[in-house]
């Protein structure tokens, strides 16, 4: 399946579920924090099923913001893409230090 089409059936899940409201976006926001936490909690536990299980947690809660601000998530990953694409930089500690 692509990245497409599972973006639109979790769209047309949190349709169904009554999440698609510009007026939620707040929430699902906090949703999405919360998911982060779980991802980080998964890293520090080196706990790879818990990782998996929370990195998709948080794409779906990113794919249900985005579509709740009219937008889909392939547009906003194509957008970042866009801006990183060229970027120089290094690597010190393990994080990126663009120039």
């Amino acid at each position: 399946m692509t990245f497409n089409e599972l973006e639109e059936k979790v769209y047309l899940w949190a349709l169904d579920k009554g999440l698609i409201t510009e007026d939620n976006t707040k929430q699902q926001a906090l949703k999405t924090v919360e998911e982060v936490g779980e991802l980080c909690k998964a890293i520090l536990k080196n706990d790879k099923a818990e990782f998996v299980d929370a990195v998709g947690d948080v794409m779906v809660t990113l794919i249900i913001l985005a579509r709740q601000n009219g937008i889909c998530a392939l547009t906003c990953l194509q957008a970042a893409y866009d801006e990183i694409k060229g970027r120089t930089g290094k690597t010190v500690n393990g994080t990126f230090i663009k120039d």
